[in-house]
């Protein structure tokens, strides 16, 4: 299921320049400038929206906080498949872009 969520996000980030993606959190998380934009893991849609954004996140339909190792990830959210049907899933994108294209990019060490 992650791997057809992938598929979905590859089609809308397609022709997006400086768009990467990396295996990270048991699937694919796909980064812009370096920076952390979503990704998938089991089936769930993991969206970087920023803590500024988090409330207004969390109040979509099959938000919820993202709880990695035991503690909340603020600024992250977890979706599930309801959550991200059919449009919503731009949406989600959307939002993420929102925060992650006003970060600066990430330099390698």
């Amino acid at each position: 299921m992650s791997e057809a969520l992938a598929e979905r996000i590859r089609g809308h980030l397609k022709g997006r320049r400086n768009v990467s993606e990396k295996r990270m959190f048991g699937g694919v998380c796909f980064l812009l400038r370096g920076n952390m934009l979503c990704g998938t893991s089991k089936g769930r849609l993991m969206v970087r929206v920023g803590e500024a954004q988090d409330a207004t996140a969390l109040a979509r339909p099959g938000a919820r906080p993202m709880n990695f190792t035991g503690r909340v990830m603020k600024g992250f959210v977890w979706v599930d498949s309801k959550g991200y049907a059919g449009a919503a899933l731009g949406r989600w994108i959307a939002l993420a872009e929102k925060y992650v294209g006003k970060l600066p990019p990430k330099t390698r060490r």
